[in-house]
Formats: structure tokens, sequence, C-alpha cells
């Protein structure tokens, strides 16, 4: 048993360059990973185009997922599909607290 609070680095994440990923769990159809982000964005150059679906939610914080026609505003009990080859990117997260995802890609 594991806590998906637990083990977040105690430096301060918006010094960092990258989120900090965690693969808590992955199969041959299944992965699902702890992201946590505190002002970290997408590439600014591109979208995501990815081969898998992916489920993710916001457990605690805020962000922004833009897409081509749209941007969805996530808070804390938020959660999203993207199915596959659904350009995206995440435009904002918040930089007064971490933001901690669950993504599922399948």
């Amino acid at each position: 048993m594991d806590n998906l609070f637990s083990g977040i680095s105690d430096t301060l994440l918006s010094i960092r360059e990258q989120e900090q990923s965690d693969v808590l769990l992955k199969s041959e159809n299944i992965r699902i990973e702890r992201i946590i982000s505190q002002g970290q964005t997408s590439p600014a150059i591109g979208w995501y185009d990815q081969t898998e679906n992916e489920w993710v939610s916001v457990l605690k914080g805020e962000a922004i997922i833009e897409f081509e026609d749209k941007k969805v505003k996530m808070v804390a009990g938020s959660y999203i599909h993207i199915p596959a080859h659904t350009r995206h990117k995440v435009s904002w997260t918040s930089m007064q607290e971490e933001t901690v995802w669950l993504a599922i890609f399948y």
C-alpha cells in the first residue's frame, strides 16, 4: 500500500524545469502515473498527440488543458477523457500550490 500524496519532492517544484512524474503501475495495456506540477506547462512548441487513450484527474491544485478548439479548467476532483490522437497541451498550472494529477493511459 502507498499514498498518492507521499513522496512529493520537498524541493520547490516551480524552480524545476520539468514536472515530477511517477509510474505507479504498468502492464502491457495500461500505465498509471502520478504527475506533480507547480507552474510547469507543456513544451511551447507542439501539441501532445498520443497513441494511447488518456483518462486524467486533478487530485489537488488547478490547471488548464488546451485543445485545438477549447480550453478546459481543471480543479481538484475534475477529470477528463482524452482519446488517442486528440491534440492537447497543458497551458497553465498553479504556481501557488502543487497540482497533483492521476493519469491513466490505455
